[in-house]
């Protein structure tokens, strides 16, 4: 079975459902609000995400980011 583990632009058009999850260095630094709000732009930005991956669903995929560090620092550049 192929690895999907990285922005894949024809897999995306497949996703019907999305997930956010959060690296151990991010543990008690982000609250709900700031997770939220995190979870949404990397989600805007599939392919900016530093960690991706798809998950198979009856229905299409799932996508899977995993913020880190890198992704929080990168936007906060933009804001």
């Amino acid at each position: 079975m192929a690895k999907h583990d990285r922005y894949d632009a024809r897999l995306d058009g497949l996703v019907v459902e999305r997930r956010t999850e959060f690296a151990a260095e991010l543990a008690g630094h982000l609250s709900e609000d700031d997770r939220a709000r995190l979870a949404d732009e990397l989600h805007a930005d599939p392919a900016a995400a530093a960690s991706l991956r798809y998950e198979r669903a009856h229905t299409g995929f799932t996508r899977v980011i995993m913020a880190t560090a890198e992704d929080v620092a990168r936007l906060a550049e933009r804001s």
